[in-house]
């Protein structure tokens, strides 16, 4: 049992368990970042994080409560009560786990070698919160350790993290180093520390998990110095050992001048070298000023939460609007050192020569609304996302599925690097190699296990699966041969029509040609007599028993997904998609009973992954992003802007649980703030929005060279959901469309909104 100091009775908490730090332990932040709660999501499944980071950045400095399961995907969640410590590297929103690198926790007293968990707190050396004491706001937390009676404060820059511990008078200040510490349980296959002096450690840890073949070197610097012991899993080594290179290595460190004191810990990380962490904290953090640090990061998160500014709207959407706008700022994650170098692709060391490289690539997700919104607000940032996406096609050979730290790891279907690279193409956004680019947009389609450099056969079955080779030979892919066989289908047609498109604006007729019939292969699937998407065998039987709402989890012919999400998505070819089902209105009469079908589930493994369900719609998963906008194209606008005003009010919350499902490295983040401006863009690679309805009276949208693009909504408010009249640049728009070309060069759409909907 940890002892707490006598000073530990007379701590005075705080009224609310995630309220705003008070005032004087916080930088100057201006109103945005206030209305910013990192807590958002943390509940749930959102898997995100609170901790410290700052845009894009290389470390995300956040508190762990938790190891394994699938709520441990960010390290974090807000029901557990305790601590395990401070790592160094998370991510956001994820449906599968990994990072938590470089684990921090101050200690009191004695040091138990053991961790302990969230449940028994008291069996290791994690701490128990108190109450009252965790705060959060853009690149700034904080809790009070219950266990040692310390206040943990954390802050961060780009390639570096800075904690400050206040220790209580009298104590034995202390804090434990824990490499060996890392989410999920993934396989350390290398851990090392070595004590350089009093006031240095650092240290290197290689693990095997979701990515393979993860590198970690750090480098930290402490303000007091410090004696040390070695320890590897729960057993000290001779004080006399320097070093060591044992899996499940610690550092247990002793303040001599820590008892009633700040200590301060500045820690660089690497992916490349030793060299490369201690140059990235020397360079980012020079002195121990921990205010100015949490000030620039707070002055980074305004600069970015400034290029969108809104008016009207409840104080809770104005929160959720802003923590949305956050999250879309969280990852890709630069994956450069200070000195521009990186690892790849072929684990090799390189030079960016100007141009950043990034990681974590969640495209299955982003390409829907995150990669589309950077176009309007981050368009420059995009275009280095996709050169780093062209390079390590060249360092891999293929372009990435789902990338983390320079691993391909195979998770999830189709080739969504595709759409990214189309949609900045035809919105005029070319600052990469375009013909490079379209080579690796065509290879991506291909079934190519020679010239890929696969980290293992798992990931080579999934990068290279068997439906690509039967969409090329046999021209569809048979769910007797193939699992998840209608969901692939369907995204590769999808791909396959944004390749169309590239090659028919590049002169490559051929191309354009063969692209452009795959693309309409998604017809092969639909079953007429069900109104479905439906898995197809060999011989050309449709396969039974069916039962639409049957799913069982990544082991049937749809992705986290069912019939009734999957068989809307045709976003390239939704006229063709409406003729299958006979016309616009068979089309609205089906898109009225996917939304008003109960929400039952069938199956014994239904995927978690089936939520935030309004009938069959199920928003909490990418699949379904589209759908509430299709009532647009069949004439029905009416019903496109009540069900965007149902999910924006009801599936997004000023809440821990504000979020339906994964934030998916922030596309459930841009979901809300395109659709809370007014517009969707349902198709990427096709520059063309659709309106919704917008959530504020006012927006504007502060694009590159100084221009705005002004979404006024006069009178706006909950009562008036629908929209009477919209004017682009006061010419009435006669359908509910636009274009991003008259986005980019700034103006005003106005919306004239009203209790009842017009047309009905």
């Amino acid at each position: 049992m940890k002892m707490l100091s006598a000073l530990g009775l007379l701590i005075i908490v705080g009224s609310g368990a995630y309220a705003q730090p008070p005032r004087e332990s916080r930088a100057p932040v201006s109103h945005k970042v206030d209305l910013v709660d990192p807590f958002i999501g943390t509940g749930g499944h959102g898997h995100t994080f609170p901790g410290a980071t700052v845009p894009y950045g290389m470390v995300q400095l956040s508190p762990d409560t938790r190891l394994n399961g699938w709520d441990a995907c960010s390290g974090y969640h807000s029901s557990d009560p305790a601590i395990l410590g401070f790592s160094h590297t998370h991510l956001s929103g994820t449906g599968i786990g990994d990072y938590g690198d470089i684990l921090f926790m101050p200690t009191t007293g004695a040091q138990p070698l053991a961790q302990g968990t969230a449940e028994t707190p008291d069996a290791g050396y994690c701490s128990a919160k108190v109450p009252g004491t965790e705060h959060a706001s853009p690149g700034y937390y904080t809790v009070t350790l219950k266990d040692y009676n310390v206040k943990a404060e954390l802050t961060a820059t780009t390639r570096a993290g800075m904690h400050r511990y206040t220790f209580p008078a009298g104590s034995d200040a202390g804090l434990i180093v824990d490499v060996g510490h890392t989410l999920q349980s993934h396989q350390n296959v290398v851990n090392e520390i070595e004590i350089i002096n009093d006031h240095e450690l650092r240290g290197r840890k290689v693990t095997k998990g979701w990515a393979r073949d993860q590198h970690v070197y750090f480098h930290a610097v402490f303000s007091e110095p410090f004696t040390c012991t070695l320890a590897v899993n729960e057993a000290l080594l001779d004080a006399s050992v320097r070093t060591t290179n044992l899996r499940g290595a610690k550092a247990l460190l002793k303040f001599r001048n820590g008892a009633g004191n700040a200590v301060l810990a500045k820690v660089g990380i690497s992916a490349v070298d030793y060299d490369g962490a201690r140059n990235n904290v020397m360079r980012e953090i020079a002195g121990w000023d921990f205010a100015a640090v949490h000030a620039a990061a707070a002055a980074a998160w305004e600069a970015w939460l400034g290029k969108i500014e809104i008016k009207g709207g409840t104080p809770d959407q104005q929160k959720i609007f802003y923590t949305a706008l956050y999250h879309t700022a969280i990852s890709p994650n630069i994956y450069t050192d200070a000195d521009g170098r990186y690892r790849g692709m072929d684990t090799r060391t390189h030079t960016a020569n100007g141009s950043d490289n990034y990681t974590v690539f969640s495209l299955w997700d982003t390409f829907r609304a995150f990669h589309p919104l950077m176009t309007i607000i981050n368009p420059a940032r995009n275009e280095a996302w996709i050169r780093a996406l062209v390079r390590k096609y060249e360092e891999r050979g293929v372009l990435p599925m789902w990338e983390l730290s320079s691993n391909e790891t195979g998770t999830m279907i189709g080739y969504h690097s595709v759409p990214v690279i189309v949609d900045a193409y035809f919105k005029g956004y070319r600052n990469f190699d375009v013909e490079k680019a379209y080579q690796a947009i065509v290879h991506a389609s291909t079934y190519d296990t020679i010239n890929v450099s696969f980290p293992d056969e798992e990931i080579k079955r999934n990068l290279m699966p068997k439906a690509k080779y039967y969409n090329q030979t046999l021209g569809f892919i048979p769910c007797d041969k193939e699992n998840e066989s209608v969901s692939k289908a369907l995204e590769y047609a999808y791909n396959d029509w944004c390749i169309a498109q590239m090659a028919k604006a590049l002169g490559k007729t051929a191309d354009y040609e063969k692209f452009s019939a795959r693309s309409k292969r998604y017809q092969l699937y639909f079953d007429k007599t069900t109104g479905f998407m439906r898995g197809k065998k060999t011989d050309g039987t449709w396969k039974s028993p069916f039962n639409p709402r049957f799913s069982n989890h990544r082991e049937d012919e749809y992705v986290e997904g069912n019939a009734y999400q999957w068989s809307w998505f045709v976003p390239h070819d939704v006229e063709g998609l409406v003729a299958l089902h006979g016309g616009k209105a068979a089309f609205a009469m089906r898109l009225d009973s996917l939304f008003a079908a109960d929400s039952d589930l069938a199956g014994q493994n239904v995927s978690a992954d089936i939520s935030g369900l309004i009938g069959q719609y199920a928003h909490g998963n990418e699949p379904s992003h589209h759908i509430a906008y299709l009532y647009n194209y069949v004439g029905q606008p009416w019903k496109t802007q009540a069900l965007v005003d149902q999910i924006l009010t009801t599936l997004y919350f000023n809440d821990q649980n504000g979020l339906s499902g994964n934030e998916d490295c922030g596309q459930m983040s841009a979901w809300y703030i395109l659709s809370s401006l007014g517009f969707y863009q349902v198709n990427p690679g096709d520059p063309t929005y659709t309106l919704g309805r917008p959530l504020f009276e006012e927006v504007t949208v502060h694009l590159d060279g100084g221009k705005k693009f002004v979404i006024k909504a006069p009178h706006n408010t909950a009562q008036t959901r629908y929209v009477q009249q919209a004017k682009l640049n006061g010419k009435v728009l006669r359908t509910p469309f636009f274009f991003h070309a008259d986005l980019a060069k700034g103006g005003t759409l106005e919306f004239t909104m009203s209790a009842q909907p017009r047309g009905k």
